[in-house]
């Protein structure tokens, strides 16, 4: 596997480090409970990081050095990616012949080294986008910066040289088919998991006692890094209105927002804090720096609603966390959260403050509600378990090996003529 940009040993919820890292970690342990022998390769980004660390019996991370250990943002990637081409191709060698049997890329960083390492080595390059420049720029958050045009050009070079693309949702195919025009036959829906073990229903008033909340709380919960993309401020102001709306929670309610500054977000890492100042609700408003997964599914359990308010999301794995520890999530209806979310949670159309507030209000005025969602939300989320991931992951793999293998065959000589023997046609 490759994940140029972000390393699986991250701590998610801050820097570049999200979804995609747990996505990385999951599949790669339920890989090796199966006997498949993993080996994930990441950016050096500290001088203390050893070349290799084993995550776990059969899943080894190798770090490679491209350009500096530190002060490199996401952006200033592509011009290290034949460094770290290099680095890949210098273990490849060293490694037994047919070592590598297939590569799995994430992001568009990471496939463009795929795409080499696949060439070189003669496997199948199965890629996974996780996020699509020309998707985000469809959906661009106020204040925040387009995608550039080498990052919508390396993603449709990417998409032409996989195998196999893994879309999240059947939205996703769509936007890949239509955006990218990437070949129907070779995109394949495979959504990502919860790992159902860790995030499962728990007592509130426990949880909320384990992470310091008051056990009478009206508790908003945001999960995620602090970015335009990730919209955190939506939450904010829908609460202040909801305090205009009832001066009397003003003792009640508490909005956490866990998680750090990324990407754009890093220009003006208080801007969430200032703004609840400027709207005075600073002491309803918790700030939370992101948390061991352990702890996250307290957090969960704590919240009376999980807000996911993103202007774009692949997937949206805070939702189905958050409704695998049986807390309702209000989302908004883009990309694939209304798949993550199913009917055991609310989506909100548009990021208007009065109408999320309303959402927000009537969930928190009706006990009875919340509690259907809850049970519903436990049911919807115990469908994406990681090990349905990653079986159906293991059968486009085999697929896509089988298909190569095939493309490889010579081709069978055809006659011409009815009669004529096969070896004399031209």
């Amino acid at each position: 596997m490759l994940s140029v940009h972000t390393s699986p040993l991250e701590q998610p919820g801050t820097g570049d480090a999200g979804g995609l890292n747990v996505y990385v970690v999951e599949v790669a342990h339920q890989l090796a409970a199966r006997g498949v022998e993993v080996e994930i390769f990441t950016r050096t980004t500290t001088a203390d990081l050893p070349p290799t660390v084993e995550l776990e019996p059969g899943v080894l991370v190798r770090h490679v050095t491209a350009g500096p250990y530190e002060g490199l943002g996401k952006n200033d990637l592509p011009g290290q990616l034949c460094a770290f081409a290099a680095g890949v191709m210098r273990t490849g060698a060293h490694a037994p012949e047919d070592h590598y049997g297939l590569v799995h890329s994430h992001y568009w960083l990471s496939g463009q080294v795929g795409w080499l390492a696949a060439d070189r080595w003669q496997v199948p390059l199965v890629h996974t986008m996780h996020t699509m420049a020309r998707v985000k720029n469809l959906h661009l958050a106020g204040g925040d910066d387009p995608e550039p045009s080498g990052r919508e050009i390396g993603e449709v070079q990417v998409v032409e040289a996989a195998d196999r693309l893994i879309a999240n949702t059947s939205g996703e195919r769509a936007e890949l088919i239509e955006l990218y025009s990437a070949e129907p036959e070779k995109v394949v829906v495979v959504p990502p998991g919860v790992d159902l073990t860790l995030f499962s229903p728990g007592d509130q008033r426990r949880a909320r006692a384990e992470v310091g909340l008051p056990v009478d709380a009206k508790v908003l919960l945001f999960v995620g890094r602090i970015q335009p993309l990730k919209a955190p401020e939506v939450l904010v102001e829908a609460a202040a209105e909801l305090l205009a709306r009832h001066p009397q929670w003003r003792g009640e309610l508490v909005v956490a927002v866990l998680g750090g500054p990324s990407g754009s977000g890093l220009a003006h890492p208080r801007s969430l804090q200032e703004l609840s100042t400027s709207l005075g609700i600073e002491g309803q408003v918790r700030f939370v720096p992101p948390v061991p997964r352990t702890e996250l599914a307290q957090w969960y359990r704590a919240a009376d609603l999980v807000a996911v308010p993103s202007h774009s999301e692949s997937f949206g794995l805070v939702a189905v966390e958050a409704q695998a520890c049986g807390t309702p999530v209000v989302a908004a209806r883009v990309g694939g959260l209304p798949s993550a979310v199913g009917e055991a949670g609310v989506l909100v159309d548009g990021h208007d403050t009065p109408v999320w507030a309303d959402a927000l209000e009537e969930l928190l005025l009706d006990p009875q509600r919340r509690d259907a969602l809850s049970r519903k939300a436990v049911e919807h989320a115990a469908l994406f378990g990681w090990d349905r991931t990653a079986e159906r992951l293991y059968e486009v793999y085999v697929e896509a090996k089988r298909a190569r293998a095939r493309s490889q065959e010579p081709p069978q000589p055809q006659a011409a003529l009815e009669g004529v023997p096969a070896a004399v046609v031209p």
